[in-house]
C-alpha cells in the first residue's frame, strides 16, 4: 500500500511539474575547475565499474595522470594492463566550466589533449593519461599461530599483537592476512619462529617501499570494564558481489555465518553452493563442504557465539525441516535435528542461535507467512548442557503478523532460556519490537524511522550477541528501490538493559553506531533480501558485524575492540 501511495505522488508530481519552467539544476561540483575524474572498464567482467575516482587536489595543473590500479579488484589478481588503451573516463566538473571535445573512451596508455574552459572563458589545454600503480597498503589484518588455538590481539595504533598464551612457543609456524599484495618478512608461515620472546615482522606493501613493522609478543592487553571501545570503530571491507561473481536473482536469500577467521555466504537460492572468504580481508577462499547437505534443500546458515555453523532446510507445511551443525567450513555438517512441520507455515529461511551449542544455546527458526496468511510464529529447540530439548512452537502477540519471503523477519533471542526476551522486525511496519520471553507480549519497540526514506526499507535483519559485559542488537534495513539511490542502513544498539530503548529506529538513546552504508547497484532491484550476523572472536577482545543486502549486491563488515588504551 505504501510503494502504490508513493507512485501516485510521484505521478502526480510529474504532471504538475511538466508544466512549470525549468528550474535551476545544481553544479556537480562546489568549487572551480576539474574536481576528479572516473575510469570506468568498458569490456572484460567488469564493464561499467569503476576502477578508480581520482580526485584533483591541484585545479591549476595541466595534465592529469589517472592512477590505475595494478590489480581490479584489489584483492584479486586480475591486472588491469589489458584494459588501459579502452577505458570510459568521466570529469567532475566546476559550474560553468567544459571539456571538449566531450570525454568518452580513452586510451589511457597514451596522452589524450582536450581544451578545457573554465567559468570565466579561459581556455587552456589539458592532458589526460594514465598510469597503473601498485597499493601502498601495508597492514597486518589478522595473525594467529594454528598449532596452539592462539589468534593474535593486534593493537593497529601502537603496532603491536599479543599473543594470549602460556604454552612454549619457541619453534612456531603462524598463519597471517595482510593487506592485498603486501609481503611478510620474515615469513612465519615458512620459517619457524621463537615467539617466547617479542619478534618484530615487517609488513611490506605492493609497491616495495611503504612498509609498516609489527612487534609479536606473550601478553594480556587490558579491556575496558564495559562493551566496545569508542573510536575502535573499523571497516573491515566492502564487496560487490557481482565483482566477486556471485549470482544475482530474485531467488537469492542470503545468510551469514562465521566460523574462526571465515566468512560464509549462502545465497539460499537452490542452485549456489555457498563460498567462503577470509573474514578480515573479504578475500575469497573456496566452497564450503556440505557433505549429504543438498544446495537444493538449503535455506540459510547462521552461526553461534564460538563459530559452529548451523545449515537450515526448506520446509513447507508437513515436510521434514532439518538443522545440521559442523565446527568448520571444510568439515562435512551432520543432522542436529529433524523435525516435521506442523506450523501450517513454511520455514527455513531466517534461523538465528543465540550462546553454545555445545553446552548452552537457543536456536529460533522463523515461520513464514504465505500469501492468504501472516505469520507471527516461530519455532525455538533449546540445548542445555549439551542435551538438545524438544521443539517449542511460539506465537508472539503484540506484534500483528510478517510474510514472506521478503517481507519475514529474523527472530534473536537475547539469552539461552526459554524466558529470555527476544527481538523482531518486519516491512512494511518496520516496527523494532522488544518482546517479554515469558510472556510472548511485545514489551517495547522502537518506532519506524524518522530520517525520511523509511518507505523504501525493509527492516527485518537481526542479530543480537554478548560482548565484554555489554549486550548488543544489531539491525540492517535492506533497500527495497536501489535505483533511486537507496542504500542499506545499519543500526547497532546497546541493549544490555531496556532502559534506553525507547525513541525510533534511527534516533533511540540505545543507538550505539550507525555507519553510512553503500550500494553496488543502480538498476532496479529484484528482491530487498539480506541479512547481518555479530560475531565476537573468540579471545573475548573484538567484534565484528557483517552485512549483506542482495537488492544493493553489497557484502560488508566493520570490527570493534574492547582494549583499554
Amino acid at each position: 500500500m505504501k510503494k502504490n501511495i508513493l507512485y501516485l505522488l510521484l505521478g502526480v508530481l510529474a504532471l504538475t511539474s511538466s508544466c512549470q519552467d525549468p528550474e535551476y539544476v545544481l553544479p556537480t561540483a562546489d568549487r572551480q575547475g576539474i574536481t576528479s575524474l572516473t575510469a570506468l572498464f568498458t569490456s572484460g567482467p567488469y564493464v561499467d565499474k569503476e576502477a578508480v575516482v581520482y580526485t584533483i587536489a591541484d585545479a591549476s595543473v595541466d595534465k592529469y595522470v589517472i592512477p590505475m590500479p595494478w590489480y581490479y579488484p584489489e584483492n584479486s589478481d586480475n591486472e588491469t594492463s589489458e584494459y588501459m588503451k579502452a577505458m570510459r573516463v568521466q570529469a567532475k566538473l566546476a559550474p560553468n566550466c567544459t571539456i571538449e571535445p566531450v570525454l568518452s573512451i580513452l586510451d589511457l596508455t597514451k596522452e589524450n589533449y582536450f581544451t578545457y574552459t573554465d567559468a570565466q572563458g579561459y581556455k587552456k589545454q589539458i592532458c589526460i593519461t594514465g598510469e597503473r600503480v601498485k597499493s601502498t597498503k601495508c597492514q597486518l589484518l589478522s595473525f594467529s599461530i594454528p598449532s596452539e588455538d592462539i589468534t593474535g590481539i593486534i593493537d593497529e595504533d601502537h603496532k603491536t599483537v599479543s599473543l594470549i598464551s602460556a604454552e612454549d612457543l619457541s619453534s612456531c609456524l603462524a598463519d597471517y592476512s595482510l593487506s592485498a599484495h603486501a609481503t611478510m618478512s620474515p615469513d612465519p608461515k615458512t620459517e619457524p619462529l621463537n615467539f617466547n620472546s617479542p619478534v618484530e615482522l615487517t609488513v611490506i606493501a605492493h609497491d616495495g617501499v611503504t612498509k609498516q613493522t609489527y612487534t609479536i609478543q606473550k601478553a594480556v592487553p587490558d579491556k575496558i570494564p564495559y562493551g566496545y571501545r569508542k573510536g575502535s570503530e573499523t571497516e573491515l571491507f566492502k564487496l560487490d558481489m557481482g565483482v566477486i561473481g556471485l549470482p544475482w536473482t530474485g531467488a537469492n536469500a542470503p545468510s551469514l555465518a562465521v566460523s574462526g577467521n571465515n566468512l560464509v555466504v549462502c545465497l539460499g537460492d537452490g542452485a549456489t553452493n555457498p563460498t567462503y572468504y577470509n573474514a578480515s580481508t573479504g578475500n575469497k577462499i573456496g566452497n564450503v563442504t556440505l557433505g549429504s547437505v543438498s544446495v537444493a534443500s538449503l535455506g540459510c546458515m547462521t552461526s553461534d557465539s564460538k563459530g559452529n555453523i548451523l545449515l537450515a532446510t526448506k520446509a513447507t507445511n508437513g515436510k521434514s525441516f532439518s538443522i545440521y551443525k559442523t565446527s568448520s567450513v571444510t568439515t562435512a555438517p551432520t543432522l542436529l535435528t529433524t523435525y516435521t512441520n506442523s506450523t501450517g507455515l513454511d520455514m527455513g529461511t531466517k534461523v538465528s542461535v543465540q550462546g553454545d551449542i555445545n553446552t548452552n544455546a537457543s536456536i529460533i527458526a522463523t515461520c513464514d507467512g504465505t500469501s492468504g496468511s501472516g505469520s507471527n510464529k516461530f519455532v525455538r529447540w533449546i540445548i542445555t548442557d549439551g542435551v538438545l530439548g524438544s521443539p517449542q512452537v511460539v506465537s508472539v502477540n503484540g506484534v500483528d503478523s510478517w510474510g514472506a519471503p521478503v517481507s519475514n523477519t529474523k527472530v534473536v533471542t537475547k539469552g539461552t532460556t526459554a524466558q529470555s526476551d527476544y527481538f523482531l522486525s518486519y516491512y512494511d511496519a518496520n516496527i523494532l519490537y522488544w518482546v517479554n520471553g515469558a510472556s510472548n507480549n511485545a514489551a517495547k519497540s522502537l518506532a519506524d524511522s524518522d530520517n525520511g526514506n523509511s518507505w523504501a526499507m525493509n527492516n527485518n535483519c537481526l542479530d543480537a550477541r554478548s560482548f565484554n559485559n555489554a549486550q548488543y542488537l544489531v539491525l540492517v534495513c535492506t533497500a527495497h528501490f536501489p535505483q533511486w539511490g537507496g542504500t542499506p542502513c545499519l543500526y547497532m544498539y546497546d541493549v544490555t538493559s531496556d532502559g534506553s530503548f525507547t525513541g525510533t529506529v534511527s534516533t533511540s538513546d540505545a543507538l550505539s553506531f550507525n555507519p553510512t552504508l553503500s550500494s553496488f547497484n543502480s538498476a532496479d532491484g529484484v528482491a530487498a533480501t539480506g541479512d547481518v550476523l555479530l560475531a565476537p572472536t573468540t579471545d573475548g577482545y573484538k567484534l565484528r558485524v557483517y552485512y549483506v543486502d542482495n537488492n544493493c549486491k553489497v557484502i560488508g563488515g566493520y570490527e570493534f575492540d574492547c582494549i583499554d588504551k
